[in-house]
């Protein structure tokens, strides 16, 4: 089944924060690299991630190509063919652990934002200073690499600008493949500042992206994002914010407490999504407790013992 026919029927399971599972697996991602530069050093550790968040319920698993990118890799000695290789071996480690589970499961391969290549802490601001052709030029190379390899869905996630939201949705046109386009937000504005209901509005009119939301945010932001998410394009809505925790750039720790509770999801469901999952520090059993939630909002909707085609 395509995951678009999944979406006509009930709410879908995502995973949750990959760099918390591969780092509670004794994994260092200090690296500019993060997640990405197990592709290359450990692969099986990127898979038994996916495969854990799998095991606990999720039906879409994202992957490791967050911060993958030609530039990026050739920052670290790797060439250009072999960065395509890391590429669209990120959507094979994700379907490797989906197989043999007994039901469906898909793969959404991740493409993050200009800034996370530069590993400045830029992907939460936006206003890289680079126009929307520039933009597009570097997005586009890495998501043609992606659709090649055959996942599900393009991930365009974490996205902090309107600008760069206008970019990626030019760069997936005639891909082949369906996208969601997730802004990461402060409030009801972008990471840029600029209002959400005009970031959205982007993607209404945009016949490639099935669905359109937020992560990589404060649960709290999420509620009202779902909805206008929902009003403005009306489309699928997906959503999947990180723990609520604030990261300490310069103690780097983590700080305050962790809001997201998985009660939210029936309130995300009700507004409009259709793809709910978690982000930063929202680990596997997390998504087990949104699982089971939204089971119980739908039993008559829970995955059966169906084989992906």
């Amino acid at each position: 089944m395509r995951l678009t026919d999944a979406l006509a029927r009930r709410p879908v399971v995502l995973d949750g924060g990959l760099a918390n599972q591969l780092e509670a697996a004794g994994h260092d991602l200090s690296d500019a690299l993060w997640s990405a530069r197990l592709l290359a050093d450990e692969p099986a550790a990127i898979e038994a991630a996916h495969r854990a968040y799998y095991e606990a319920g999720a039906e879409v698993a994202i992957t490791a190509s967050y911060q993958a990118t030609y530039e990026g890799f050739a920052r670290h000695g790797i060439d250009a063919g072999r960065t395509g290789e890391l590429l669209r071996l990120s959507v094979e480690l994700a379907r490797r652990a989906g197989a043999g589970l007994g039901r469906e499961v898909w793969v959404a391969a991740s493409a993050g934002p200009y800034g996370a290549m530069l590993a400045d802490g830029s992907e939460y601001r936006g206003r890289y200073g680079l126009s929307v052709d520039a933009l597009e030029r570097f997005h586009r190379p890495r998501l043609e690499t992606l659709a090649e390899a055959g996942p599900d869905v393009l991930a365009l996630e974490t996205v902090p600008d309107a600008d760069e939201a206008r970019a990626l949705l030019r760069a997936v046109r005639g891909l082949g493949v369906p996208a969601w386009l997730s802004y990461s937000v402060t409030g009801t504005r972008t990471r840029a500042g600029q209002p959400l209901e005009e970031a959205f509005a982007l993607a209404a009119d945009a016949d490639e992206v099935i669905a359109v939301g937020v992560n990589c945010c404060a649960p709290g932001d999420a509620d009202a994002a779902v909805a206008l998410a929902a009003r403005v394009t009306g489309k699928p809505v997906v959503v999947y914010p990180n723990s609520g925790e604030t990261w300490d750039a310069r103690a780097r720790a983590w700080r305050g407490p962790a809001r997201f509770a998985a009660g939210r999801a029936a309130g995300w469901r009700s507004a409009g999504a259709r793809l709910i999952g978690g982000c930063c520090r929202v680990g596997p059993a997390s998504i087990a407790e949104v699982a089971a939630e939204l089971a119980d909002l739908a039993p008559d909707c829970r995955p059966g013992p169906e084989t992906r085609r």
